[in-house]
């Protein structure tokens, strides 16, 4: 394990865990809440989550871009951003909304062209896959290419079945055993 891997564990289970009674994105109930934007946004932490998704996605070849639907994503890909910037790194990011726009150009996926490009779509804390699936729709609207879909911290709970069942190969930074929470 990286340090930066432990660090970012650390961070995540004292500042990002809370217990309690809480319903997830996906409609689910849980008894503890794993809320990855009081990290990601934190600049402690954020230089963590990029080294941390780069050493997890550095093999998949030829990746232009990374991204996800907004908001959980938006953090973790300006993290990989400039982290890949700092190493030498040509990652861009994007960023899928809910819906298209109603106004203006009307887009759902903003940022770079991503036509004919490589992405991977990334999400903060993944349930049960929906927000990466749908962003991957949106995604290939516009013409990108999956290469993959990335998390930060998965709850094992049906992510990464759906996500693989959907085609699309899926990498976990982190799981619950190493929060734990499992």
């Amino acid at each position: 394990m990286t340090d930066a891997r432990q660090q970012l564990i650390d961070y995540i289970a004292a500042e990002a865990v809370f217990h309690g009674d809480f319903t997830l994105t996906s409609g689910k109930k849980a008894s503890y809440y794993v809320d990855l934007r009081k990290v990601s946004l934190d600049h402690r932490v954020a230089p963590l989550i990029g080294q941390v998704m780069i050493d997890l996605i550095r093999d998949i070849p030829d990746v232009f871009a990374v991204g996800g639907m907004t908001m959980g994503a938006d953090p973790v890909a300006a993290a990989i951003l400039h982290q890949g910037a700092a190493q030498g790194l040509g990652y861009d990011a994007f960023v899928v909304r809910k819906e298209p726009k109603d106004h203006g150009r009307g887009k759902q996926v903003e940022g770079p062209d991503l036509e004919g490009k490589r992405v991977i779509v990334l999400e903060d804390t993944s349930t049960t896959g929906g927000s990466p699936l749908k962003a991957a729709e949106a995604l290939r609207a516009v013409g990108a290419e999956i290469a993959a879909v990335a998390v930060v911290v998965d709850r094992d709970t049906g992510a990464r079945e759906a996500i693989e069942a959907a085609g699309y190969p899926y990498y976990a930074a982190i799981g619950l055993k190493d929060l734990g929470l499992a």
